[in-house]
């Protein structure tokens, strides 16, 4: 009887890398994501009435924070490949847990421009901070599962704040503090956790495999080894501007544009769509908001296991986009009088708008080198934040003047663009023409493969 063959143990030890990075990016980014779309809960629960805020600035209000966002993404990410994500990252946590916290007692729109702003302005950095430390720790045919698991906190963050959010608002409506509204405790008690959360941040993260004592020295090496020969695979860029003008990140720019237009018109106008059709208080609404929300997690971990395995990134954009562009029209022709089947066909269109996240930063990370992979997410990050901006107004433009079809009319014609874009970007590594060819190591690159961050005290 032969004795079956035992696999060798993994010396990257990737169990290891997943079970201690991705949990603390995930809670980080769970907490900027419920300081973020929070507002779509307040506004359904009466802030605007509160604060007396108009029609026209009631719709430019979730929009707002846009601005801010797209000031300081390219910065934040150059700070987090050449210095630290880690510290980049720490400051942030307090600052955005401060300014929401901030916007639960602001007492007239003045305020509450400023505070969304600063909010958009502190929470920018985060996001290409973040995609850039994974790519400090993972594989190519580990960044797509990495980067979905770090984007799973989008979906499960809203299926969760969906539910509590919603109580605590009707909680604090019924049992007022100091005579603060419900939208308010909500925004004082949900800020708190950021803060607290960034000395924990700050006390486990590492920037880099290097300089992890919890990995033995054979594993260091050979995560570093592994991600070297991956650089020495890519064409080489002397800098982000020539990465800038590479017509496949403008591409995945407009497409992300497009993308986002549907993603944050859903998002941010959920709340306010179910509270109409389906007449309920906001409790119950928070519980039906959390439902796409929850197919949403399912769907993109089957995506990213998926894209991985096969490491052809590309046929899960343009399949997904167009799917959910298809889904996105379903509500129009059904009208107001079919909820529940309206609902069915928001549940696929948040599981479209979700699910291939993380193959597109995996491939974003395969088309450009780590010298400058920073700035160009975060580039394509802030066309992102734009339609952000689009999708945000927009919808809730034309919601206010066709009623719930002309906002999902806007949002499959963006995702129908979104899915010509992405089928026609080239996703092989081609050399930059007039920069650079491709070395056939890091050393004949003359450039480190991955940006060293300096050591900080």
């Amino acid at each position: 009887m032969t004795q079956a063959a035992v696999p060798a143990e993994d010396p990257t030890r990737a169990a290891a890398r997943f079970a201690r990075v991705v949990p603390l990016a995930f809670i980080t980014y769970s907490l900027a994501y419920l300081d973020r779309q929070n507002f779509g809960l307040a506004e359904a629960a009466g802030m605007n009435k509160t604060l007396h805020v108009g029609r026209l600035m009631g719709l430019l209000l979730p929009a707002i924070f846009f601005l801010g966002y797209c000031l300081f993404q390219v910065p934040g990410a150059a700070y987090a490949a050449h210095r630290s994500a880690r510290w980049i990252v720490f400051w942030a946590l307090i600052l955005w847990g401060i300014l929401s916290a901030l916007t639960g007692i602001v007492r007239d729109v003045r305020s509450l421009v400023a505070a969304r702003v600063s909010l958009g302005m502190v929470e920018g950095v985060v996001f290409p901070a973040l995609l850039v430390f994974l790519t400090h720790w993972f594989s190519r045919r580990e960044k797509s599962r990495a980067n979905s698991l770090l984007i799973l906190a989008n979906p499960i963050t809203m299926l969760w704040m969906s539910v509590a959010s919603g109580f605590l608002i009707d909680y604090f409506d019924r049992h007022r503090i100091l005579g603060r509204s419900g939208w308010q405790m909500m925004f004082v008690l949900e800020g708190l956790p950021s803060v607290l959360w960034a000395f924990v941040w700050l006390a486990l993260v590492d920037d880099l495999p290097e300089q992890a004592r919890w990995l033995g020295d054979s594993s260091r090496r050979a995560v570093q080894s592994r991600l070297d020969s991956e650089q020495a695979e890519i064409a080489h860029v002397p800098d982000y501007r020539a990465a800038f003008s590479d017509s496949r990140v403008l591409m995945l720019c407009g497409m992300y544009l497009c993308w986002m237009v549907g993603s944050y018109g859903l998002t941010m106008w959920l709340p306010s769509i179910i509270r109409e059709g389906s007449r309920q208080g906001m409790g119950l609404v928070g519980v039906i908001s959390s439902i796409p929300y929850l197919a949403a997690t399912l769907a993109m971990i089957g995506v990213s296991c998926a894209s991985d395995y096969t490491l052809n990134r590309k046929v899960y954009l343009w399949t997904t986009m167009l799917i959910g562009a298809g889904a996105f029209l379903v509500p129009c022709f059904l009208g107001a009088n079919h909820f529940w089947a309206s609902l069915a066909a928001i549940v696929v269109a948040a599981c479209t708008v979700f699910a291939p996240c993380g193959c597109l930063w995996a491939m974003v990370a395969e088309i450009v080198p780590s010298n400058v992979v920073g700035e160009s997410m975060a580039l394509i990050n802030t066309a992102g934040a734009l339609g952000g901006f689009i999708g945000t107004f927009g919808v809730g433009f034309f919601i206010t003047l066709t009623g719930h079809a002309g906002g999902f009319l806007l949002m499959s014609a963006a995702m129908t663009a979104a899915g010509v874009l992405a089928l026609l970007v080239r996703a092989s590594n081609t050399n930059y023409a007039g920069h650079a060819t491709r070395a056939s190591s890091p050393r004949e690159r003359g450039n480190s493969p991955l940006p060293r961050p300096q050591a900080r005290v």
